[in-house]
């Protein structure tokens, strides 16, 4: 979900408060920020959940939540309006994602996109199969999907770690792969991960989603009108026994992906603007009305040249990287290690978890994306070597937010089931990542340059 940080317009004398904040707002605006954030808040929920004060964080995770008065109200527990309700808006904001790519991103093109979701179609396979391996014939066998997906987060902070050694190629095909595995990931959810299926609900949300689709196609533009439709679908999702945050990604879909205006009436329009605030210099901004006007029109014509997907993306972005996601961490990433830890690793879902995303991952990955290009079916992207290809498969093995979220569904009714998983979990992602980026520094690591060379130069 990692966006470069937008141009700003310097402050020549930025206030006291923003001088303070400073430091804060660059960490934010970097690469890995969010992926650190999110490791500090898996740190934080692991010993927490293993200290002397262990019993306050089972408390304050299922603690009663509710919203309404009455028979209207809907009592929950924190842990599922983590799960359940905002991590429908993370999925919202991969489904914009996901629309984007599509529509103009490295998805558009069959050709473009070939590679990157055959490696994720090997990414998911893979694993999935050495699970099954692992659990064949036992009631943990329902987990098969848990090793299947990546973390885009923590993925793209990897490689921001590396800075500019690491090719656009390599960053564009990871971030492809992890697209292509979370629409993967979406349909495991949806298919395999319903336990009931109300049709009357399920009716009803298609009555919800057709009056979002109804909404785009009369030219509805202002992104709040398609927040009620919005809720009403993933009600209606919710109770029909689907899970509620594949709403979320239904309802990204239908946000309009046009702009008002073109950019040839938006680039005309400012010239225009622009020359009533030049035409008057020695005028200060705030006492003239007409160029207040100017101003306030070319903010119009901002909004306007923005698509409702772009604006709502942009502006969800920092919520979900920041909060909502660090708050599924700290929810989710409260591994109990009481009793034998060897025991725990040795778990037939524990270790199922581990060999797929540490093995299965970079084998799928690896394999099929080398025979897709062997048989010409795809090619290596620009300034990609098969090293740097083979260290991005092992990050790919970041399972994480994804794998948290899909054991949740899998054993959410089966606590040591759960607990296993969860350290399994863990345990994978941070070898895969290790490893990955140990093998990505080396693949990206400058040539040498002879000594006699560099004197002669």
């Amino acid at each position: 979900m990692a966006h470069p940080p937008p141009s700003l317009i310097p402050d020549p004398a930025p206030p006291f408060a923003s001088r303070l904040m400073a430091p804060l707002v660059r960490f934010t605006r970097m690469g890995a920020a969010s992926g650190i954030v999110l490791l500090l808040c898996a740190a934080i929920a692991l010993i927490w959940a293993n200290s002397p004060g262990a019993e306050a964080y089972q408390h304050l995770v299922h603690l009663p939540v509710g919203v309404g008065a009455g028979e209207a109200s809907l009592i929950r527990s924190a842990e599922w309006w983590i799960n359940d309700a905002l991590m429908a808006v993370f999925f919202f904001v991969v489904g914009l994602e996901i629309k984007r790519e599509v529509l103009i991103g490295e998805l558009r093109s069959p050709k473009a996109a070939a590679l990157p979701v055959v490696a994720a179609i090997g990414g998911m396979l893979v694993p999935g199969l050495v699970y099954a391996a692992f659990n064949w014939g036992q009631p943990t066998a329902r987990g098969w999907g848990i090793p299947t997906a990546t973390d885009i987060a923590f993925a793209l902070g990897v490689l921001a770690l590396l800075g500019n050694r690491v090719p656009t190629g390599l960053r564009v095909f990871l971030a492809s792969l992890a697209i292509a595995d979370d629409i993967g990931a979406l349909l495991v959810i949806a298919v395999f991960y319903t336990e009931r299926l109300d049709l009357t609900y399920l009716a009803w949300a298609g009555i919800a989603f057709a009056g979002m689709i109804a909404l785009n196609l009369t030219g509805v533009r202002r992104s709040w009108l398609y927040l009620i439709p919005g809720l009403a679908l993933w009600w209606f999702v919710y109770k029909s026994g689907v899970h509620p945050t594949i709403a979320g990604v239904l309802g990204a879909f239908t946000i309009p992906a046009t702009s008002r205006v073109d950019r040839a009436a938006f680039n005309a329009f400012v010239r225009s603007t622009l020359s009533t605030l030049e035409s008057h210099p020695e005028t200060p901004l705030r006492t003239s009305q007409q160029q207040q006007a100017a101003v306030q029109g070319i903010e119009d014509a901002c909004n306007k040249v923005q698509t409702p997907m772009q604006s709502l993306e942009h502006a969800l972005i920092p919520w979900v990287s920041f909060l909502i996601v660090p708050l599924f961490a700290l929810a989710n990433a409260g591994v109990t290690l009481s009793g034998s830890l060897t025991a725990a690793l040795s778990a037939r879902e524990t270790l199922g978890i581990i060999v797929g995303l540490c093995i299965g991952k970079p084998l799928g990955i690896t394999l099929l994306s080398l025979l897709a290009i062997k048989t010409g079916l795809c090619t290596m992207p620009t300034g990609v070597t098969l090293k740097m290809l083979h260290a991005s498969s092992w990050i790919a093995g970041i399972g994480f937010t994804m794998s948290l979220f899909i054991a949740n569904l899998a054993f959410g009714t089966l606590p040591e089931n759960l607990n296993d998983a969860k350290l399994g979990i863990l345990t994978g992602s941070a070898i895969a990542g290790i490893i990955g980026l140990a093998l990505l520094a080396h693949a990206t690591k400058p040539p040498r340059v002879p000594l006699g060379s560099a004197l002669r130069a």
